[in-house]
């Protein structure tokens, strides 16, 4: 497909990234001569250089002949300009990023289809989303709900007493009394790896679980886990996500927010009268100890700034704060998170693209992730009649050993898959893999 990603900023430079490696055609337009540069050298795409929001621009950039346009700018007005444009040139999709909470509000006087947008996305809301469940589920690294909740896929780092260690996979079932959960990958050492049978755990292994939602707690005890009561948070950084993190904890829970700017912060004071705010650098060890951190079960790192978020999060880790979530964008800076001693990382560029992806997959696969810091992708697809995967018993179809298929649901029944089990058309199948395993794994369900 012909693709238009108005914004060559840190959002849209991934997703182009992400569509290129799927072989679309990809046409950019950004307005700043330094990311046209980056754009030019690091992606095989056509650079177009203006505002996103010129008509002429957009057709030097090919508007009519585009299949997807995608405003992808951090200004919300861009992009809605660039989808109505587009619209009305007979674009067949269209996607807007929003920032501005009142454009997204249900009682905004004008709807998605009036601005010309078929897919609204709220990035910072979205963030915020993915924080507030790391909150709910203070054990995982990672959370990822899919089938509205019904399934869940848990990041859990491995702790030195965990009951799961250093026993073959094979035999965890027999062991632990065959539960609703499979092991999908092990993260170890900065390498991701799909496991098999033979394969045992150790102290310090990032694993990823699919499991039925009512059986996490049990699985976080044999991760050598227990739940952290969280009643009191503390949050760098009082930009839309800090805001959209408090309004959401701060109807049950404790929440103070620490922003830099003094002006910011007399302003989010007012729209969040229940949530303390302190104006103060998060960074300064003595005003965090002067605000009670020791005293914190959680400690969010949500600024602008990456280093700063890194910086504030080790320094949390180090006074012994139980639960940290740091917000990291930089891609080149994920991997290195764990071995740092970072507790759990949420990329927005990440979220982004993930939901940007989805939505121009959405008729060949139900759903699309990635995680920070982990080579993989999490893909739900949709078996349709007739194709490879629903012709035999999973034992007898050779799946790709890069690729592992999690769970299964059928006719709204979550399935942990055996080698017994035979995939029905139109059940929904949750696959891990490496990227490497993307296309032979795509011929089974084509």
């Amino acid at each position: 497909m012909n693709v238009l990603i108005i914004g060559a900023g840190d959002i849209g430079f991934q997703l182009a990234k992400r569509l290129l490696l799927e072989k679309h055609n990809i046409i950019i337009v950004e307005k700043n001569p330094h990311q046209v540069k980056r754009a030019n050298e690091q992606l095989d795409a056509m650079v177009v250089e203006g505002h996103g929001a010129s008509f002429r621009t957009l057709k030097k950039a090919q508007l009519e002949s585009a299949d997807i346009v995608a405003g992808m700018t951090d200004q919300d007005e861009v992009n809605l300009m660039a989808c109505m444009m587009a619209k009305r040139v007979g674009v067949p999709t269209t996607i807007a990023r929003v920032r501005n909470p009142q454009y997204t509000a249900p009682d905004f006087i004008l709807k998605p289809e009036d601005l010309g947008v078929d897919l609204v996305i709220h990035p910072e809301k979205e963030t915020a989303d993915a924080i507030v469940r790391l909150i709910h589920q203070s054990s995982a690294t990672d959370v990822l709900e899919f089938e509205g909740g019904r399934i869940q896929l848990l990041g859990i780092r491995l702790e030195q007493d965990a009951p799961i260690l250093r026993v073959p996979l094979k035999e965890l079932g027999q062991r632990f009394g065959n539960p609703p959960m499979r092991i999908v990958a092990i993260n170890r050492k900065q390498r991701t790896v799909i496991p098999r049978g033979e394969d045992i755990l150790v102290r310090g292994d990032q694993i990823f679980v699919i499991s039925d939602p009512e059986y996490i707690p049990e699985f976080i005890e044999l991760a050598g886990k227990s739940e952290t009561r969280i009643d009191n948070v503390m949050i760098l950084g009082g930009g839309l996500i800090g805001q959209f993190i408090a309004r959401r904890l701060s109807r049950e829970i404790n929440v103070k927010i620490i922003e830099s700017s003094a002006e910011k912060s007399q302003e989010i004071a007012d729209i969040l009268p229940d949530t303390l705010i302190i104006h103060g650098d998060g960074t300064d060890i003595d005003l965090l100890a002067l605000e009670g951190i020791t005293e914190m079960d959680a400690f969010i790192a949500v600024t602008g700034d990456d280093e700063t978020n890194i910086i504030a999060t080790l320094v949390a880790r180090h006074l012994k704060v139980p639960r940290t979530i740091a917000l990291v964008n930089k891609v080149e800076y994920l991997p290195i998170t764990p071995t740092i001693g970072m507790d759990a990382v949420v990329s927005m560029q990440l979220i982004t693209v993930n939901a940007v992806q989805r939505f121009i997959r959405h008729k060949q696969i139900a759903s699309i992730n990635t995680l920070p810091g982990v080579d993989a992708e999490i893909i739900e697809f949709i078996a349709r009649p007739k194709s490879k995967i629903t012709q035999k018993p999973l034992r007898k179809i050779h799946f790709p050993k890069q690729a592992i298929i999690g769970a299964v649901m059928h006719n709204g029944e979550l399935i942990i898959p055996r080698g017994d089990t035979q995939i029905q058309p139109d059940d929904r199948v949750l696959v891990f893999m490496l990227p490497q395993a993307r296309t032979e794994v795509e011929k089974f369900f084509k």
